[in-house]
């Protein structure tokens, strides 16, 4: 992906986050410039650390299929643990999904989670019980909207309105797409991105990305390399 598209992309994820009247923390609007002077100061870097490792911040994945309108997904992290069990044995996320982009098919070994129509549109989810890594086309599915448990069967789409959420399991299959665009909340146990999501087909995780033009906020897993786009 570009960076012109990556930064468009934020700049008008910030104007939806205020339009469904979601406030971001201050980290949110550091800059690049902000980020290289954190990382150059051994007291500014402490203040920030907990931000820095738990890779809260802007995110955004195309799934490494270089096709983000069809496969992508835009988040913010607000807070998170570590996979080592020190610290928050908690995440939440914010999300938007464009109408019809998808997030591919996945499992946690680990996290449960409850994903969340927050506004915009509907989100539908589709579900199969894991065999191993492949899809059990045959084992029904335990799930909770609103705390109230339903069971459905292999592949069943589930619908979300707004104001709706789901629990999701450990080794259950799932991905998701909308009907316009939607924000979404997610609230789980520690999310651990490099161990801990299994997806069916290969896929990447961060886009590579094309630096046509300086940020205009960092990717969480771009501080520690501020320096590089300091002018």
């Amino acid at each position: 992906m570009r960076r012109s598209e990556i930064n468009r992309l934020i700049k008008n994820a910030k104007l939806f986050f205020k339009r469904r009247k979601f406030l971001l923390p201050p980290f949110a609007y550091f800059t690049p410039d902000d980020w290289a002077r954190i990382i150059s100061s051994k007291s500014l870097y402490k203040k920030y650390k907990g931000i820095i490792d738990n890779n809260l911040g802007w995110d955004l994945t195309d799934f490494g299929l270089g096709n983000f309108k069809k496969y992508g997904l835009l988040l913010f992290t607000l807070r998170n643990g570590r996979p080592n069990g020190k610290g928050k044995k908690y995440c939440e996320k914010i999300m938007i999904a464009e109408k019809g982009q998808k997030t591919p098919m996945h499992f946690h070994y680990l996290k449960t989670e409850d994903i969340i129509n927050r506004g915009g549109g509907r989100l539908f989810i589709k579900l199969f019980a894991s065999k191993g890594k492949k899809l059990d086309f045959q084992k029904k599915i335990k799930i909770e909207i609103d705390s109230i448990v339903h069971i459905v069967k292999p592949g069943e789409i589930v619908v979300l309105e707004p104001g709706q959420s789901i629990t999701v399991a450990p080794r259950v299959y799932h991905e998701f797409w909308s009907d316009k665009r939607v924000l979404i909340g997610e609230v789980s146990t520690v999310n651990d991105d490099k161990t801990d999501n299994i997806f069916l087909e290969k896929v990447g995780r961060f886009p590579k990305i094309i630096e046509d033009e300086k940020p205009l906020h960092l990717l969480c897993n771009e501080y520690k390399k501020a320096k590089k786009f300091l002018k």
